[in-house]
């Protein structure tokens, strides 16, 4: 395996996979992951054949958060969250494609809430969550806030943070924390199948999903109301609409291409 602290493959379904790659270091993240990692994500955005984008890790861990001897990097720990966190999380949430987060094992700290912000979570039996920042004396960050309260509502998301516990993946999909859990040994190409299903869809519809959803969070009735009229009138237009539309009528399996 290479020994960039991201990998990037872009497979021939449509499929994009981000591996962070510090395995020793359980994929924690310091100021080259940071920077390669947003490249990655950058480069998913501006290539149209890029249908679906996977971020997992390799080895045992997905993310085990910040690299705590990244901090003697010179800078505070807000302007670390500023140049290296946040650029992350806004890039996943404006890329008009489906991000899931592949949790292949261990994924805490900044590592979970990073993965919070991707369109879905898909955890391996093994995977581990926790919100272990109480444990050295920090509050939760990279988005804690704003994604995990949305996900398991205020209470539990109160009892992770103020406990910091680590929970298996089958506690977080009770809560809601991931959608699927798959078995650990066949957990990667569960993934990508299901990745790959993703890809096959209408790549339009899913980005107007995508920013709608994250409207609703602070926006009220009628102006999601609005929105809906509005990008119906153009969704309906699209190439991808009136193939879908022939295709339930000739009982048959739409060929979505983003168009």
């Amino acid at each position: 395996m290479s020994d960039e602290a991201v990998l990037y493959e872009l497979q021939p379904n449509g499929v994009a996979v981000i591996t962070l790659n510090r395995p020793q270091q359980l994929n924690a993240l310091d100021e080259a992951m940071a920077r390669l990692w947003r490249a990655a994500l950058d480069r998913c955005a501006e290539d149209a054949a890029v249908r679906c984008v996977v971020i997992t890790g390799a080895g045992r861990g997905f993310c085990a958060g910040q690299d705590l001897r990244a901090l003697d990097s010179g800078l505070g720990a807000g302007e670390i969250l500023r140049q290296w966190y946040f650029p992350i999380i806004r890039r996943i949430r404006e890329l008009p494609k489906p991000v899931i987060a592949a949790v292949n094992g261990i994924a805490v700290g900044a590592g979970l809430n990073l993965a919070l912000c991707c369109d879905l979570r898909l955890a391996a039996e093994a995977a581990r969550f926790g919100q272990v920042f109480v444990g050295i004396g920090v509050i939760p960050d990279a988005g804690g806030f704003f994604y995990l309260p949305r996900l398991v509502g205020h209470g539990t998301a109160m009892e992770l943070m103020l406990s910091g516990e680590i929970i298996d993946a089958r506690e977080a999909g009770r809560i809601g924390l991931v959608n699927r859990v798959f078995p650990t040994d066949t957990f990667i190409a569960d993934a990508l199948s299901y990745a790959e299903k993703l890809a096959a869809g209408p790549t339009l519809a899913y980005a107007t999903v995508k920013r709608g959803l994250d409207m609703s969070a602070t926006t009220p009735l009628e102006p999601m109301l609005a929105f809906e009229a509005e990008q119906q009138d153009q969704a309906s237009q699209t190439a991808d609409a009136k193939e879908g539309i022939a295709a339930f009528v000739e009982k048959r399996q739409p060929r979505f291409t983003g168009r």
